[in-house]
Formats: C-alpha cells, structure tokens, sequence
C-alpha cells in the first residue's frame, strides 16, 4: 500500500543483515540445550510497499526486549531467534526468502506482513513444506481465494488475521451514507490481485445498496498518465471515489485529478493513505482523504506480553524513532504476541503440525483487539475491526507535532473506539 524515496530506506538493512548473519534475535537469558525456537519475519522493507514496513526494526527490537530471558515452552525454558527477511516488495523474492527461512535458516514458524504481493507467496512456500505461518494487513479474500482455496475449504499450515474487502466496503458505505452527494462512485482498480478482489466483491455491494460503480477499467501498475480515468470519473459525476492502487500509482492519479479538475466530495481509499509518510508527501491534497483504521493509538487494546496499551506503544514508537504511528505497528507487533503464544500453549513447540494446529484454533485479545482465529470466514482467518479515518492538518502527540494526522471519524462498526474528529467532505 507506497513509493517515497523516504520511505524506501532498507529499514532493517543493518540490523537485517546482522539477524541474518547470526541467526537472528537470539535471546541472552537461560535458554536449554535444545537450541532457540526460531521465527522467521518476512515484509516489504525497500521497494514500493516499504512504508509498510516502517515500523519493523522497532517492533523486532522490543520483541528482542521482551523475549531476551526466553519463554517457557513445552515444559522447557527456550530462548526465542527472529530472522528477518525483506521481500523488496516483489512476490518473487517473498518466495525466494520464504524458502530461504524454511530450509537455510530452518524456521519453526513464519510471520508475515503487507500486501499480497508478500504474504501469498511467503504462505504458499510455507503451506506446500508443512510450516507453520501467520500473515496480515491482507485483504483475507485475497489472502484465501487468491492463492486457489474456495469456499469452506481450508490450509493446513496458513493463517491471517486483518479484514475483508467486505469489511471495507461497510466502513466506505457507511462514511458515503453521511455525505450530501451523488450516488456514482468512481473506482480505480489496477490489474493486480489485491484490486481484483475489489472488482469482484464492491460493484454487487454498491449496486444492492443504490451506488452506481465507474470502474476505469483494469490499468497495468505503474502507469504514468491517469487522464483518461479521470475524464470517466468527470463525465459520469462521480462525486464518491474509492480505489485500490499501488501508494506510488496514487500519488501520481490524485495530483494529475486535481491538476484536471477532478474533486470528488469524498475519497475512501483502501491500500493507500494509510501511513504519514504518504500524507506528507501530497501536501494540501491530503487534507480529509478517508481510509480505513485497524489500529491507532486511541484503540483501547493492550499487549498479552507486558501489558502496555496502544497509546504507549504509540509513544515509545515515537519516542525511538522520532517518527509519527503508523497502523502496521499493531499488527506487526501482534504477529509475534500470536507465535508466543503458539509456542506456549504447544505440548512441543517444534512440532509443526502441533504448531499450525495450535494457530487455527487460537483466540488472542492484545494489541490488535480480540482475534477469534475459529470465526471464520473460512478456517484459520481471524477479522479485525475497523473505523473509518480522514486526515488532516497534524495535532501534538506525546510532545510532538507531525505535519498531518489521522483522526477517527467513523465507528458505525466498532462503538468501542472513542472518534477524534467529525467526518468531512474531501473536496
């Protein structure tokens, strides 16, 4: 969901190389003979997707804290190695990583983050050798029917935890629903298959509920030149707008739409938006885009390791970096809570099959909320709830002031989050 030259630092570049190198976080505290559990991480950190994975090297270091006196597991004391990979924002190198962990660096169980183009290709490596993995910030409909499954099938290795494009559509509906606007809704899918499960699922939803889809058709990623997607959106008065592009592909579609007179009174954006760095990046033309929140700082959720809230791991997101919350903070943190805890509750954390069973069968409530992972929609995918979010001119947070910031606008499917701020229109 990028493309800023900022953002594509290789975050985990030095610390990456050097978890590679020794075989990963190697906690320092009375681990037993039988050597460390071992959790692989793979995610976008350079490339296109890479503001994904911002918050990566911090959250593999406070893993590193929390497990560095090991963990009790199968009535034994275990210390705990995480090995990171970077899928540089391609579905083959994800694989190629992914085999990487399996076989070179022989991983008890895989975590993975961000986009299809990382967590499809990691999941299938795992599913076809019998290892146990967890993947999020995935649409679970691209995650589940992109990679061949059909309805009331399911993996036996692979499991995700984030939302559906339907959850999506409820929470961009909902926000439509309180704006005075016309019912044509322009849609910019590209011919990938995150999008492609949008062109599936949104234009019967919309149509069901009266809205009038103005799908541009299925471009190729990358394009340079969006004129004649927005001479559709123009002529058809779609005053409602969503779409599923590639950040980068985004930044060069809104600043061509304003350029060309193309306004719509509300944008809900899925994939894109979701993080600061994409914000500043388009200056004014940012103000009250929406998207979808699975996770901020005011989400009242606490961590199953030590207790802290999302507020503080918020803070001391920031406190360490220098920089503003990013939403993948949660999730990420909550792939590894769901591997402790995978590994704690398993008779033999080194049983595989123990191990993915312990997965599909898990219920956890911690950073990211209550996942039920036996829920469904299909075995093994646990939902997360979402709000709806628009951003705006930046607030001061734990004594820092950031150029822009996300303020909660809508709970109409999540009453439990407190909103920050009243939804407006985009135009």
């Amino acid at each position: 969901m990028h493309r800023r030259t900022i953002l594509t630092t290789p975050l985990l570049g030095a610390a990456g190389a050097g978890l590679a190198a020794c075989g990963g976080l190697k906690g320092s505290g009375g681990g037993s003979s039988t050597g460390p559990l071992k959790i692989g991480y793979v995610s976008p950190q350079t490339g296109s997707l890479a503001s994904f994975a911002l918050a990566d090297d911090f959250i593999v270091k406070r893993m590193r804290t929390l497990l560095a006196k090991g963990i009790t597991a199968g009535g034994k004391k275990r210390d705990v190695s995480i090995i990171v990979r970077d899928s540089q924002s391609t579905s083959n190198r994800a694989a190629e990583v992914a085999k990487q962990l399996i076989f070179q660096d022989k991983v008890d169980l895989v975590v993975t983050s961000s986009t299809p183009d990382t967590t499809n290709p990691v999941a299938d490596q795992c599913e076809a050798n019998g290892v146990p993995n967890v993947a999020t910030i995935c649409p679970w409909e691209a995650w589940f029917f992109g990679r061949g499954k059909k309805d009331g099938q399911s993996f036996q290795y692979s499991t995700m935890f984030f939302l559906g494009v339907e959850d999506l559509y409820n929470e961009f509906s909902a926000m439509w629903k309180r704006m005075d606007a016309g019912t044509a809704v322009g849609c910019l899918w590209p011919n990938d298959t995150d999008a492609n499960a949008f062109r599936e699922a949104f234009p019967p939803l919309m149509t069901k509920a009266g809205y009038k889809p103005v799908d541009a058709g299925a471009y190729q990623d990358g394009i340079s030149d969006f004129s004649s997607q927005i001479a559709k959106f123009k002529s058809a008065g779609a005053d409602l707008f969503t779409c599923t592009p590639l950040p980068p592909d985004f930044q060069t579609f809104w600043k061509q739409a304003a350029q060309q007179g193309y306004r719509p009174k509300l944008a809900t954006v899925a994939k894109v938006m979701l993080f600061p760095g994409e914000a500043e990046a388009l200056g004014s033309l940012t103000n009250n885009i929406a998207t979808d929140v699975w996770w901020s700082p005011d989400h009242p959720y606490k961590s199953t390791l030590d207790g802290s809230s999302a507020g503080k791991l918020s803070d001391d997101f920031t406190a360490d970096t220098g920089k503003q919350w990013t939403q993948a903070l949660g999730s990420i943190y909550t792939l590894f809570e769901i591997a402790v805890q995978a590994f704690t509750t398993a008779s033999d954390p080194t049983d595989k099959k123990e191990l993915a069973h312990q997965l599909k069968t898990m219920k956890i409530d911690g950073m990211s909320g209550t996942l039920d992972f036996t829920s469904g929609p299909q075995a093994g995918i646990a939902i997360q709830k979402i709000v709806g979010g628009q951003w705006r001119k930046g607030n001061s947070r734990n004594g820092k002031q950031f150029p822009w910031d996300m303020y909660l606008v809508d709970n109409t499917h999540d009453p439990g989050v407190k909103l920050t701020g009243d939804l407006q229109a985009t135009a």
